[in-house]
């Protein structure tokens, strides 16, 4: 599974432009593509972002982290999600799994990945406790 011109155009905006906060991909069975499903704009906080998620689907999604260092400094870390809950059919987890370093590879500068299963494993302390 490839992705879609669209879905890196997209992915540079968050990352270049900071046109969004977040991205969610799915895949597109018959195309075989990797497409942009939604996107949060640039106020959106992380409880918005997690709330997009479906919850009995899989999803690839990237986040731009905001946050302040010790030293003041105000950085940004983009973080790249392969949301495939446990209640997720059997289907969709196997494409899923499968195409994910393919897709990934094709995102450069994400900083963090993270796999989850359950909304506990990209709760909002498990990301902030990455970049500090």
């Amino acid at each position: 599974m490839g992705a879609a011109k669209h879905s890196v155009s997209t992915f540079l905006e968050l990352q270049r432009k900071k046109v969004h906060r977040y991205v969610i991909f799915k895949i597109d069975e018959k195309t075989k593509e990797v497409v942009v499903e939604k996107t949060g704009g640039p106020s959106e906080s992380y409880d918005d972002f997690t709330a997009s998620l479906p919850e009995n689907d899989c999803r690839y999604a990237v986040f731009d982290f905001d946050f302040v260092t010790s030293e003041n400094f105000r950085k940004s870390r983009i973080f790249f999600i392969a949301w495939c809950p446990s209640v997720a059919r059997i289907r969709p987890k196997m494409i899923y799994a499968t195409s994910k370093y393919r897709f990934r590879k094709e995102l450069k500068g994400v900083h963090y990945e993270i796999q989850a299963t359950d909304p506990t494993e990209i709760g909002f302390e498990v990301i902030r406790d990455r970049v500090y």
